[in-house]
């Protein structure tokens, strides 16, 4: 009986699945709930309901940080839960699993260790960087394209990645991501008008007024507590409050994409000021940043049209390419025989 094979991309905040059996991708929220701390109480979405809601004997916890696991355990547990929930989940399945590159080998392999320990007895473990995965998802060219840079905004990183020859030529993890903005937003808010929201509501405002559109008007009523008074309150918050919290974290993207472009070889330089810059990751769908980032640079920018799957997109090709499936690799390969 032929096995199934999974493959998977691991974001800070969401879990995305490409289901080979089933020929679909699916995608479910990186969260697990704790009550007491000791027994699980929900996971993914259902735990991300729960978010900035739950009362004080429930703990909700995102396993991943940063791109990496910090939580194993929480982790294992959730991924199998997730792949079991009405999914006829089969044991000795494979995975193709996409990492972020700018990451020592240890971190790596615990992305290995995860699938390859768990209770899913997997027959085959292999792993592909995400910003190769994201190229092949981008339907690119990845092992004749003389020069490619790939931009993955995500939770709470944003990795950017020079590809050519089929290969990584240079990579860097930026530890700014949609928190980050989320953050920044809630901060000017409170600091602006006494008023304090949580990281969801400030979620809502960027996804409204995003980054760089013809809009400068516009006003938003949200919920939340005003400091001096202590009572909870609506307010109506501008779209240029929002701008200018975003402006900080997105010029420090920018300063590390010069610096990225300062590292490259000029070959490969002259080929992604030919080819652009491609978005991926789910903050890249935030209105107006392509244009931003355009002209900031002064290179063409393109978004995936998916870009939230798009690394998953490039998993689900990598499988059912034998030509591509050269592009992942085992940590059991000679390599890697150190870490085991």
């Amino acid at each position: 009986m032929a096995r199934n094979i999974y493959g998977l991309d691991l974001g800070s905040y969401e879990i995305k699945v490409y289901d080979k059996k089933k020929d679909e991708i699916w995608k479910e929220k990186n969260v697990i709930a704790i009550a007491n701390k000791k027994e699980i109480f929900a996971v993914g979405d259902d735990a991300y309901e729960m978010y900035e809601k739950a009362p004080d004997n429930i703990e909700v916890i995102f396993p991943m940080q940063e791109g990496v696991i910090s939580h194993f355990n929480n982790m294992q547990f959730l991924l199998q839960n997730l792949l079991k929930k009405e999914r006829q989940f089969a044991r000795g399945s494979e995975y193709v699993i996409a990492v972020p590159t700018d990451v020592t080998e240890v971190e790596k392999k615990a992305f290995f260790d995860l699938v390859i320990h768990s209770t899913a007895k997997a027959r085959e473990v292999n792993i592909v960087e995400r910003s190769i995965a994201d190229a092949v998802g981008l339907n690119l060219d990845v092992k004749n394209t003389k020069g490619l840079f790939i931009a993955n905004f995500g939770g709470e990183t944003t990795e950017l990645s020079v590809l050519a020859g089929g290969g990584m030529v240079l990579n860097r993890l930026v530890k700014v991501g949609g928190v980050t903005f989320d953050q920044s937003v809630a901060n000017l808010v409170r600091h602006s008008h006494d008023f304090l929201i949580g990281r969801l509501t400030a979620e809502m405002l960027r996804k409204k007024f995003g980054v760089f559109t013809e809009d400068t008007s516009s006003t938003m009523r949200i919920a939340g507590r005003d400091m001096i008074m202590g009572v909870p309150i609506q307010k109506d918050i501008s779209v240029s409050l929002v701008r200018a919290a975003l402006k900080e974290p997105l010029q420090e993207c920018i300063r590390a994409v010069y610096s990225q472009l300062d590292r490259t070889p000029p070959e490969v330089r002259r080929a992604i000021y030919k080819n652009g810059i491609f978005l991926t990751g789910g903050i890249a769908n935030t209105p107006g940043l392509e244009n931003y980032i355009e002209k900031a640079v002064g290179i063409p920018v393109r978004t995936a049209v998916e870009p939230d799957i798009c690394a998953v997109t490039g998993l689900k090709k990598i499988i059912m390419s034998k030509d591509l499936r050269k592009l992942a690799y085992s940590m059991l390969d000679e390599n890697y025989r150190w870490m085991r």
